[in-house]
């Protein structure tokens, strides 16, 4: 796949496909969406990843898909593999919102052509998922859809969308066709993506992809369960 300054996945091959954003039937299951920012800054510090998950979050607004974001760094979330780490542990909280969500949206900054440390620990802390199942058997994200988004003004946006996809569909979770976007700044430069006058059209073009695609599998998935187990 060609990598590109400002280019979204899949985008410079198939621009936008306008047949994907389908409004939903008034029949259709209502979706919502949490998305995990996964920057180190803490808030109220700026964050181009923020401002991703925003777009991304308006672009699945148009699919009727409702939801919101939690800044991680601003929660104390423990090291650990298990579901709940104890006294302290903010990720209960955080988790009953990704089991009460269709799609889930990882978004990471680039830090040394790999995600951030916040990323690997949400990651670590998603562990524990594989091992909880529901009441026919079927691991518990099973139905889930995952998208995944990355921003940083260095290069690694393929390889931590590969990284982190794998990790999330290994949980569980079901990845949509060009299910993710990303932007990469010029290398060695201090450009950040929310200091941009405007959204490239190729990550634009991307974001609105993903989205109508994420609300359609979820949409099928909510109808049609995967097997019991």
């Amino acid at each position: 796949m060609p990598c590109a300054q400002g280019a979204g996945f899949g985008t410079r091959r198939y621009g936008v496909v306008t047949e994907m954003s389908t409004s939903p039937s008034v029949t259709s299951p209502s979706l919502t969406a949490l998305a995990l920012n996964c920057t180190l800054s803490p808030s109220p510090a700026g964050s181009s990843t923020q401002l991703m998950i925003d777009q991304v979050l308006a672009a699945l607004g148009e699919h009727g898909v409702t939801g919101g974001s939690v800044r991680v760094v601003d929660h104390d979330v423990l090291p650990g593999v298990e579901a709940d780490m104890g006294d302290g542990d903010a990720w209960p909280g955080i988790r009953r919102r990704i089991q009460a969500a269709d799609i889930l949206l990882l978004a990471t900054p680039t830090w040394m052509g790999h995600p951030s440390s916040v990323t690997q620990r949400v990651l670590e802390r998603l562990d524990a998922e594989i091992s909880e199942t529901d009441d026919q058997g079927r691991p518990a994200m099973f139905g889930k859809v995952a998208l995944v988004a990355v921003v940083g003004n260095e290069d690694g946006a393929h390889k931590i969308t590969a990284d982190v996809f794998q990790a999330l569909n290994d949980v569980g979770f079901t990845v949509p066709a060009q299910g993710g976007v990303y932007w990469n700044g010029a290398a060695m430069e201090k450009v950040d993506y929310k200091d941009l006058d405007e959204t490239p059209e190729s990550v634009a073009s991307a974001q609105k992809v993903m989205a109508g695609n994420a609300a359609h599998l979820a949409r099928l998935l909510r109808t049609q369960q995967y097997p019991a187990l």
